[in-house]
């Protein structure tokens, strides 16, 4: 976990002086019908850069998961990293991989997630 602080923060500094550095919180709630199950909220410090044609974007920092009936909420690391490229003037393609670390009071594995996608304006 500090490696990817280190990366991080070395990201970020490598940069010009706040061009591009951007906070971002998130929440993210999961139902199962209108049932609450969990959520998991990212403080995150990011940078973004790019051109016309292609743009990006790296951000982490620590996240809080709760989940339902649960008496305490548990501290982890999350991040992620995507682009967007631009096919046409209205055509946009998008990727993303995120990471949330496990608990570290279980033997789980860290949760990985893509997203990949179209936009296509109008």
């Amino acid at each position: 976990m500090k490696r990817i602080a280190l990366a991080l923060a070395s990201t970020l500094a490598a940069g010009p002086a706040f061009a591009g550095v951007y906070v971002n919180v998130e929440n993210n709630a999961g139902f199962t019908g209108a049932d609450y199950t969990g959520a998991v909220t990212d403080f995150h410090v990011g940078y973004e850069g790019g051109t016309d044609t292609f743009g990006f974007y790296v951000q982490g920092g620590p996240a809080v998961v709760t989940v339902d009936g649960a008496d305490e909420s548990d501290n982890r690391i999350s991040g992620k990293v995507g682009a967007t490229v631009a096919a046409t003037e209205k055509l946009d393609f998008y990727g993303e991989v995120s990471v949330l670390t496990a608990n570290s009071d279980t033997d789980d594995d860290n949760a990985w997630a893509t997203k990949v996608g179209a936009k296509f304006s109008f």
